[in-house]
């Protein structure tokens, strides 16, 4: 059996090819256009001497040449490794190596950082988006468009990865979740069912496409759809509902600060009125944002869903306004087993006094982690993956999510991980110990605090070491706060007790 995500697009093509797949500003490009970009682009890698099952790097807002890029490569047989373009050059070396990637495309803004992570990587092309091509540190991405396209796409066993999502724990280095193109495929088949899209939808994306909530959830389920695209590089309010009312939008999906946002937001008399269906997920959305949003924009409903990057993006959903739960993630999705287990992971019984960890399998759970057999048996333990969540179930098969095993911090529906920035702040001088917590903020959801104990005889003020991490770290990630105390709070077993430290904010 052969098979390839970028199915999704050629289908696409051939069965409406000049129905419109992109919009971004004045732009609009049908599926065929699409498709005929990423077939010159899938040539042009080729032509550079990439070769099946190789890795390429798409460090890129939400862009048509992200498009091109990740289809490109799909159709190439390649292997697609997005990245997120604030990341600082130690951090893209990181990911250009342990992916072993060959090629980076990256964007004339980002060239510099990109510029300093290839040659640290060694023997990576890079290539860039924009700019001046006199003066690109690499190579154009225009130069990267074949005459004609590549041709037959790739044929691909299922089980093949098709994305490397990278992801971190508490307890190191970002890890590759390798997603598969049967998974991807699956994962994005089941979400425009479960979202029941129409042959009319016109989907958002101002979700990154470089995290597994934009590129699966939103991208790929509308490509696999058959709608039409808006792409928003970033947030910002009155771009996002100008997008809404020039191309009627229809279908949002957002992290809960966009839907706080966009409730506050001044409306004017646009013509919202083709929103219908809101996909709410990257962390819990509070159920009076949910009805302040359903009032400000009466014709939409407000859907929360659960998912991870190992698992696609998709896990649960609330499928409708008649069978929501406010408050709860929703209920499994199609060919997705979801459990709530003790720690000797027996199942527990339902109700909001067996909180446990919520464990997943089914098509939606990711091939393992890149390089590391470890750290998937860890998580995979009885072939169920193990998501760090804790949550409890209802008599009615709604899940429930009460807190996170891990210490991860959500900053504006990014995922910040604690360890990451502690291991940073370990290489200052000045510092003895180091501790990060995430604070409740109004804004952001949760903003990223540090607390360090320094070295005898040493000393550094506060902005001082904020300044430190900010060279080292993107910017989502950075401490805005750092604390100096004598000594941070620790258990029996020498542990830091960050519960203190939550205590004392």
């Amino acid at each position: 059996m052969s098979f390839n995500l970028a199915v999704v697009l050629t289908e696409g093509a051939l069965a409406h090819p000049d129905k419109p797949l992109l919009h971004i500003g004045p732009l609009t490009l049908s599926y065929a256009q699409v498709d005929a970009m990423a077939g010159r682009v899938a040539a042009g890698l080729r032509a550079a001497g990439l070769g099946r099952g190789d890795s390429v790097a798409v460090q890129l807002p939400n862009v048509p040449e992200f498009v091109f890029a990740y289809f490109g490569a799909l159709q190439a047989g390649l292997t697609v490794v997005p990245l997120n373009p604030l990341l600082k050059a130690p951090e893209i070396a990181y990911h250009l190596r342990d992916s072993a990637a060959r090629l980076l495309v990256t964007f004339a803004t980002f060239a510099e950082e990109a510029a300093k992570a290839v040659a640290d990587a060694d023997d990576v092309a890079l290539y860039v988006v924009g700019g001046d091509a006199g003066t690109l540190p690499g190579a154009a991405f225009d130069t990267l468009y074949a005459a004609e396209p590549y041709g037959d796409v790739e044929q691909m066993s299922p089980d093949d990865t098709a994305v490397i999502i990278y992801t971190s724990g508490t307890t190191g280095r970002p890890k590759g979740a390798e997603l598969t193109h049967f998974q991807a495929y699956m994962a994005c088949s089941v979400a425009a069912e479960t979202f029941a899209y129409r042959d009319d939808d016109v989907t958002m994306a101002v979700l990154p496409l470089f995290h597994v909530f934009g590129l699966s959830s939103v991208f790929n389920t509308a490509v696999r759809a058959g709608a039409t695209v808006v792409l928003v590089p970033r947030f910002d309010t009155d771009a996002v509902l100008d997008a809404m009312a020039q191309h009627r939008v229809s279908v949002f999906c957002g992290v809960p600060t966009m839907f706080i946002a966009l409730v506050h937001a001044d409306r004017g008399d646009r013509d919202l009125s083709a929103l219908r269906m809101c996909v709410s997920g990257g962390a819990s959305i509070p159920g009076e944002v949910i009805r302040g949003f359903e009032a400000a924009y009466p014709t939409a409903t407000v859907l929360e869903g659960y998912g991870l990057s190992e698992t696609c993006a998709i896990a649960t959903f609330n499928r409708s306004a008649e069978e929501r739960r406010v408050l709860s993630i929703g209920k499994p999705l199609w060919g997705c087993e979801v459990r709530v287990v003790d720690p000797g992971d027996r199942e527990l019984p339902p109700g909001p006094g067996s909180v446990g960890e919520i464990v997943l399998r089914g098509h939606n759970v990711m091939k393992g982690y890149r390089g590391r057999p470890d750290a998937t048996a860890e998580v995979m333990r009885g072939g169920w993956f193990h998501t760090g969540d804790l949550g409890y179930r209802d008599e009615d098969g709604f899940f429930y999510i009460v807190d996170r095993k891990k210490d991860l911090v959500i900053r504006g529906g990014f995922n910040v991980y604690p360890r990451e920035i502690e291991e940073v702040l370990h290489e200052h001088p000045a510092v003895r110990e180091a501790a990060v917590i995430g604070k409740p903020d109004e804004r952001l959801g949760e903003e990223v605090v540090a607390f360090i104990a320094l070295k005898p005889g040493s000393s550094t003020a506060p902005e001082e070491v904020v300044a430190f991490c900010r060279e080292r770290l993107a910017a989502y990630k950075y401490p805005r706060e750092v604390v100096v105390v004598d000594e941070l709070p620790k258990g029996p077993s020498g542990k830091v007790v960050k519960t203190e430290l939550r205590a004392s904010l």
